[in-house]
């Protein structure tokens, strides 16, 4: 029986980079089928019953007629999808979560859902420094003077001035593949470097130091955000804990948009108690018109972009291909988000 493998790529992961990696890594002759998806030129947003997904249900159910084997970073799989495509046995989500894929009615239909974790690591990890140097020396606000024509000599007063990177605590909440990333990068800036992950099962490192929350709070002037969205952490920094920092500190989020609270960043910064912040994530995307995001001063923002490398987009379309050359050599894929699906 031939093997049917659909490619529902989209503007960032090609499927030109989709099947590149499925033919270096599938040891078997397969039928390619191709999908291009509007996502980023068209927002991602709710689909059905998953999130942040291309609204393409019904294009999707079409493409997987007859197919095995589904490679996307953006499709919506559905409990809709999943009764429409029989055959479909593999669901591969070049992504570091298959947040638009229903794992529950998934597992029901006996489809593998596999992902791509670390794919946008070392992207996200070098927009995260950009964006604390970016805070902390103005370099937007700057510019945008310049570029209008206006030179402010008085950027350079000593209350207008930030701190250096050399000498100062950097509380990094979140020790995954990007904050460690983070942190040999802060290192390399002789900045000392806190940690707190609460999910970290093992730590050695003579260089970083494990706290609890409230103490790297306390002891940190820069405070960069790397934890995964849980039920658990929602708004975990909020008025409290932005308090509880010393004035003047620069809070950058490069994660994800419900770890902060945003009315209590911006409170902190009209209030001048921060110095700066810079975030890639918001609680609702895109901003909507109106929001005090837009207005308030000493926040540098950037739209949802800070894992966007030409090598990301390449690593997601290797690592599922790998997973799906698993998958059909009849081995347990790598990244399996389901796994009580396979025996």
């Amino acid at each position: 029986m031939t093997i049917r493998i659909l490619t529902a790529g989209d503007h960032f992961v090609l499927n030109s980079l989709f099947l590149d990696a499925l033919r270096r890594e599938v040891p078997v002759d397969f039928e390619a089928r191709e999908l291009t998806l509007p996502w980023p030129v068209t927002p991602f947003g709710r689909v059905g019953e998953v999130d942040e997904a291309s609204d393409v249900e019904d294009e999707l159910i079409e493409a997987l007629d007859g197919v095995d084997v589904c490679v996307t970073q953006m499709a919506p799989l559905t409990k809709r999808v999943l009764a429409a495509s029989p055959r479909l046995k593999l669901f591969g989500v070049s992504r570091g979560g298959p947040v638009n894929a229903n794992l529950e009615a998934a597992t029901e239909a006996g489809v593998a859902v596999t992902f791509a974790p670390g794919r946008n690591a070392v992207a996200t990890a070098e927009h995260t420094l950009a964006m604390i140097l970016a805070a902390t020396r103005r370099i937007p606000q700057t510019h945008g003077d310049l570029a209008g024509g206006v030179w402010r000599g008085d950027y350079y007063r000593y209350e207008n001035v930030g701190p250096e990177l050399a000498g100062s605590t950097v509380g990094l909440v979140g020790y995954g593949a990007i904050g460690r990333r983070v942190a040999v990068m802060l290192r390399g800036f002789g900045a000392n470097v806190l940690v707190h992950d609460p999910y970290l099962e093992s730590f050695a490192s003579p260089d970083i130091e494990l706290v609890g929350l409230p103490e790297l709070l306390e002891r940190s002037r820069f405070l960069s955000l790397h934890a995964r969205a849980t039920a658990d952490n929602r708004s975990m920094i909020g008025r409290a804990e932005l308090a509880a920092m010393p004035a003047g500190s620069v809070v950058v989020n490069c994660a994800r948009g419900s770890l902060l609270d945003y009315d209590a960043l911006c409170d902190a910064l009209d209030s001048g108690h921060l110095f700066g912040a810079a975030t890639d994530v918001f609680p609702e995307e895109p901003i909507p018109a109106g929001s005090r995001l837009l207005t308030t001063p000493n926040l540098i923002m950037t739209p949802h972009l800070a894992g966007a490398s030409k090598e990301t987009a390449a690593n997601a379309a290797t690592i599922v291909a790998a997973d799906v050359a698993r998958h059909l050599r009849g081995e347990r894929p790598l990244h399996l988000a389901n796994p009580t699906v396979l025996p």
